[in-house]
């Protein structure tokens, strides 16, 4: 009967248009109703979800990325990139792949990403001859490698759900954020071999190349900055974001002296409005993950799906398809509290990599970030560029197409998450 009343009411209220985190906390609470407990019981499991100290690095990574997007680091980004490649055939296409790496490195985000760099190279492109709703495109797929490249919020709530190191974690994303980067510049160049409209820019000298690297090194040192002091063990994951904000706002303030006194305000609100709103999805995810498991009916969906098949690659085949389905409905923070007390015991089951399947997951969700009808990227993308949906849509085939390509290669060659780690030395 609560499995009913939990799936009855999670859906029964998406499909009336309720946000995917009230209808989890709604759902989550008529089940604590259901099973006898108080209605105290939910503000307890709703504040444990999220009072864990490895989450506070999620406000700070986001403090972090809202001070370098104000500090003009993307347009720094873009036009080192593009001093460098952008004389090539489809180069622009490129630099906007290359870019979004860098951004994701410093960022965490997939929508923030896409705000980010999308408002300077989306122009760009059209002036260059590239079709807007394709170079529109183009950005918001890119924008959901800022999920996979460390830092990744999405690799800080997995790794908390997951009992893994977010350490590990960060440092499993670097290959596949870069394989994802490949594949859809890939993606770019075979859509634009035969287009004829598009322009090449005229090759930089070496100096414009130099002064583009010296203006956006600053920007380019933030992720050597985390990263380094994490494996250097200068400091924890979460006092990295700390370090993160510091350094932003000394580049903001008194490098590139673009961020004013007068503008913290509202950049600490929001970056806090962003904060919040992620929280409250975690904490309504959390209460429903609660029930979900206290009741049992975790369990159940678990020893269902092993009913289905104990093949590996088909149960792997079949993890993916869930992960692609719900990427299209809901975010990654709730996908993963909806759906880790399935699957993480399938996935310990199959002696598959728990760091392995982190990765994939995230993957799987930056993917979701793409497609319709819940694509955070696309609305995005979307409101920058002031293209339709529909037109958008149409455009973003390819990408996605390439994006489920690598998503296949990494999950059946595991090994390209796990080298990295296990060179560096790390256990998992």
């Amino acid at each position: 009967m609560i499995a009913f009343v939990l799936i009855g009411v999670f859906f029964g209220l998406l499909l009336l248009r309720v946000p995917v985190a009230a209808s989890m906390g709604l759902a989550a609470l008529a089940g604590i109703l259901q099973m006898g407990f108080k209605i105290s019981v939910f503000p307890t499991v709703f504040y444990a979800a999220i009072a864990r100290y490895t989450l506070l690095a999620i406000p700070f990574f986001i403090l972090a990325g809202v001070i370098m997007d104000h500090a003009g680091i993307s347009g720094r980004l873009i036009a080192f990139a593009n001093a460098c490649v952008g004389h090539r055939k489809g180069g622009l296409a490129v630099v906007t792949v290359v870019v979004a790496c860098f951004f994701a490195a410093i960022s965490g985000s997939g929508p923030a990403t896409v705000a980010a760099i999308g408002g300077v190279l989306i122009p760009a492109m059209v002036r260059q001859g590239y079709d807007k709703d394709f170079a529109t495109a183009l950005v918001a797929s890119s924008g959901g490698i800022g999920m996979i490249i460390p830092p990744s919020i999405p690799f800080i709530i997995y790794a908390m759900l997951a009992e893994v190191s977010v350490g590990t974690m960060f440092i499993a994303g670097i290959v596949p954020g870069l394989l994802f980067g490949l594949f859809f510049s890939a993606a770019a160049l075979l859509c634009l071999r035969a287009d004829a409209n598009v322009v090449r820019q005229a090759r930089q000298p070496a100096g414009v190349r130099w002064r583009t690297f010296r203006e956006a090194l600053w920007a380019l040192m933030m992720p050597v900055i985390i990263l380094g002091g994490i494996y250097g063990g200068v400091f924890t994951p979460t006092e990295a974001a700390g370090v993160a904000v510091v350094y932003g706002l000394l580049v903001g303030l008194f490098v590139y002296r673009e961020i004013k006194l007068r503008q913290l305000w509202r950049i600490f609100v929001e970056a806090s409005v962003s904060s919040a709103v992620i929280m409250f999805i975690m904490g309504c995810a959390g209460a429903f993950t609660w029930i979900l498991t206290t009741s049992g009916v975790a369990g159940q969906l678990t020893g269902a799906l092993l009913s289905v098949t104990r093949d590996r690659t088909a149960m792997l085949l079949l993890i993916t398809l869930i992960f692609l389905i719900a990427g299209c409905f809901v975010d990654s923070a709730s996908g993963f509290y909806l759906l880790m007390p399935i699957l993480l015991p399938i996935v310990r089951e199959m002696n598959y990599s728990l760091i392995a399947f982190g990765v994939i997951a995230t993957a799987n969700f930056a993917i979701g970030q793409v497609t319709p009808p819940v694509g955070s990227n696309l609305f995005v993308a979307c409101n920058i560029a002031k293209v339709s949906m529909r037109d958008l849509v149409a455009k973003v085939w390819p990408f996605l197409i390439a994006g489920v390509l690598c998503l296949l290669l990494i999950t059946f060659l595991p090994w390209l998450i796990t080298f990295l780690p296990a060179a560096m030395g790390m256990r998992f």
